[in-house]
């Protein structure tokens, strides 16, 4: 039997027929594929919904695939927004957000001391035992165990130079990072010292070179930060203390054996403290001072003026007998505040920390 014509005018099979057994192949909707992506994103539940309700009339008119697609999308998309109207209106996704952004900013305050900053307080988990890898930055303003007052980088070794003598140059460069940062010295409080987080033989080999400086305490946190520097203080109140400080930190180097054991040691920590005291008088006379701090600052260069005889007879005595006549008498005139109420007056920190030893 001949074949009859193809629909096409073609014989069957050729080119153009449809094969037979086999019905058309239908394009699949796109907007119905993207109704069931959007309705799976949890994101984007509204754009499913309204994709899928585009899709089927599209789908019906050009008879394509993809009805059961638009249909889950539409129904997943639904479920989705009703869930996103729930939370919102529970607040479920508030706390949940809230959650999510605590944990990121956890995440991004625990970290090794040297990444913190200058300025930066934190808390140390480690409590100083060991190698400190987890250190969390906190608000000056709550409990933490130290400030970050400034780093340097360690130079001039070719190979590790031992725990003795980073010591010792942490605390030769701590000291001066420290009191240039933590001028108020009263402001620091009890018990807070001068600390630092240094490279281990270990750490080294991996190129770390740097130590951070701190002011931190090992019995209590503290509230509130140090910081009393060009940054913080006004012009007036940095020239007070550059002139007084120096008689501070020289009064608290006195050597440990007594002029009996160590006479020429002690005489010339006498001269180093009078000299701090005469730069003082110079410094305190040398400037206008504002307001009522005026009369505050020349009542305490007149006493030391007096400081600065007795000191002076203490540090030309002649001998470990003529200096103790003269310790006494040293000291007794040396204004044991230093002007509290001269700081009072220009705006610092009028009230030495309770107990004895505090220093930056």
């Amino acid at each position: 039997m001949p074949y009859a014509a193809g629909p096409y005018g073609g014989p069957p099979g050729g080119p153009g027929a449809v094969p037979y057994g086999q019905p058309p192949r239908r394009s699949t909707n796109g907007l119905a594929i993207g109704s069931l992506v959007s309705g799976i994103v949890c994101c984007l539940p509204p754009l499913g919904l309204v994709l899928g309700l585009v899709a089927l009339p599209q789908i019906r008119k050009k008879e394509q695939a993809g009805k059961g697609l638009a249909i889950a999308g539409i129904v997943l998309s639904a479920v989705s927004s009703l869930l996103v109207v729930v939370g919102f209106a529970s607040g479920g996704f508030s706390a949940a957000w809230n959650g999510f952004q605590k944990g990121v900013d956890e995440a991004s305050r625990s970290r090794s001391p040297y990444a913190l900053r200058s300025g930066q307080c934190f808390t140390d988990a480690s409590k100083g035992e060991g190698y400190a890898t987890d250190v969390k930055a906190v608000d000056c303003s709550r409990p933490h165990d130290g400030e970050v007052t400034g780093d340097f980088k360690v130079t001039g070794f070719d190979k590790w130079p031992g725990d003795e003598t980073i010591d010792k140059l942490a605390e030769t460069r701590c000291e001066a990072i420290n009191s240039a940062y933590a001028m108020d010295t009263w402001k620091v409080p009890e018990d807070v010292w001068t600390y630092s987080y240094q490279p281990t033989s270990r750490s080294w080999r991996f190129g770390d070179r740097a130590v951070t400086c701190v002011l931190a305490s090992e019995k209590k946190r503290f509230s509130g930060s140090v910081r009393s520097d060009s940054l913080t203080l006004n012009a007036d109140q940095m020239s007070f203390l550059m002139a007084v400080n120096p008689i501070e930190k020289a009064v608290y180097e006195e050597p440990e054996d007594d002029p009996d054991e160590d006479f020429a040691s002690n005489r010339e920590w006498a001269g180093e403290v009078l000299k701090a005291i005469d730069a003082a008088r110079a410094g305190l006379k040398g400037r206008p001072w504002p307001g009522t701090s005026e009369a505050e600052v020349a009542a305490l260069g007149k006493e030391l003026d007096t400081a600065s005889k007795r000191w002076g007879e203490l540090a030309t005595a002649a001998d470990a007998d003529a200096y103790w006549e003269a310790y006494d008498a040293a000291w007794d005139v040396l204004p044991e505040d230093l002007g509290a109420d001269a700081r009072t007056a220009l705006g610092l920190t009028g009230t030495p920390p309770a107990g004895e030893g505090t220093q930056a």
